[in-house]
């Protein structure tokens, strides 16, 4: 009688024993991001620290980038960095949309998996390959048939003359958040599918049996649903475009000037670490660098914590419906 007793009260406490170990092992997962992140941060500073101490904020609104004398400024570099990320979501986001979309509710189930493979596959592609691409394809194409004629029709206008100006030779920013958007599409309309997937059938059913059209499900149905997730994977990538580096700086000119026009080579902070860090010489330079990359974490972590406050705006604003 005791017998069976005394092993359920054994199993019981092993079961709560090994659910301790377990909690305490994840528990010290996650201690280990945080120490990672502190490091990280407190690495970043550090190595930054003669460069901060030499320039203050200056160094955010200089456009000098001089190694041999030693002054360095970080705004065309900073400017290049969120312009090109901008015209990389400006033009991933709406085709993404559709893409998902179209895989979700135009195509049949067969062909639209298809379509999906491949948009996976393209995500998979290393971003080394992209930026050549640009360089030898892309590049050439743009300098040939779309830059001298967005130069031509935009002379007389006064605002697109400028963000359309500079010379058709297919390097700089406007090539470059072209290769980013193309580079992000598979990520985010991936991301989107998987969102818009999660609708109801039952929903969708019920707004075309109220004589919907296609367009209205998706604007009044799929849309409003799945905000939130929609929202996430725009950020995500723009997370990712936001810090590229080979792929940027095979098309972007790698210039240090501040941007005169779409059309004109500029740079970006993970560019500029990449094409000169193996050649910073001295103390200044390669903490000039090193403040770059802080620069790059800080706005990483700013943008996407915006993100997360405004992702919970939406859950609870969509809850309350």
């Amino acid at each position: 009688m005791h017998r069976p007793l005394q092993k359920s009260k054994n199993l019981l406490a092993n079961f709560f024993h090994g659910d301790l170990l377990f909690a305490n092992l994840t528990r010290l997962c996650g201690g280990l991001l945080i120490l990672l992140l502190l490091g990280m941060s407190i690495s970043l500073w550090g190595y930054s620290w003669p460069s901060i101490k030499a320039f203050g904020w200056h160094f955010f609104i200089s456009t000098e980038w001089d190694p041999v004398s030693d002054q360095f400024g970080a705004l065309p570099v900073i400017m290049g960095t969120l312009i090109s990320s901008f015209i990389a979501m400006l033009i991933a986001v709406p085709l993404s949309l559709g893409i998902a979309v179209l895989i979700i509710e135009v195509l049949p189930k067969s062909i639209g998996d298809i379509i999906a493979r491949l948009v996976e596959l393209m995500a998979g592609i290393p971003s080394i390959v992209y930026g050549m691409w640009g360089l030898f394809m892309l590049a050439p194409f743009l300098a040939t048939h779309i830059q001298p004629w967005l130069i031509t029709h935009s002379a007389s206008i006064p605002v697109l003359n400028f963000i359309f100006g500079g010379l058709p030779i297919g390097i700089g920013m406007f090539t470059a958040g072209v290769i980013l958007a193309i580079m992000i599409i598979p990520l985010i309309s991936s991301m989107m599918r998987d969102v818009l997937s999660t609708v109801p059938e039952l929903m969708k059913e019920a707004a075309y049996g109220m004589g919907a059209t296609r367009y209205e499900v998706v604007r009044y149905i799929l849309l409003p649903y799945t905000r939130a997730g929609l929202f996430g994977s725009v950020i995500l990538g723009l997370g990712r475009a936001l810090g590229e580096t080979m792929a940027v700086t095979f098309v972007i000119g790698n210039s240090h000037q501040l941007l005169q026009g779409l059309f004109m080579p500029s740079t970006t902070i993970s560019a500029t670490i990449a094409n000169e860090f193996t050649e910073a010489l001295g103390t200044l330079y390669p903490s000039s660098l090193m403040e770059l990359g802080l620069i790059l974490f800080l706005i990483t972590i700013v943008v996407l914590s915006i993100s997360r406050y405004f992702l919970n705006s939406m859950k609870t604003r969509g809850g309350s419906q």
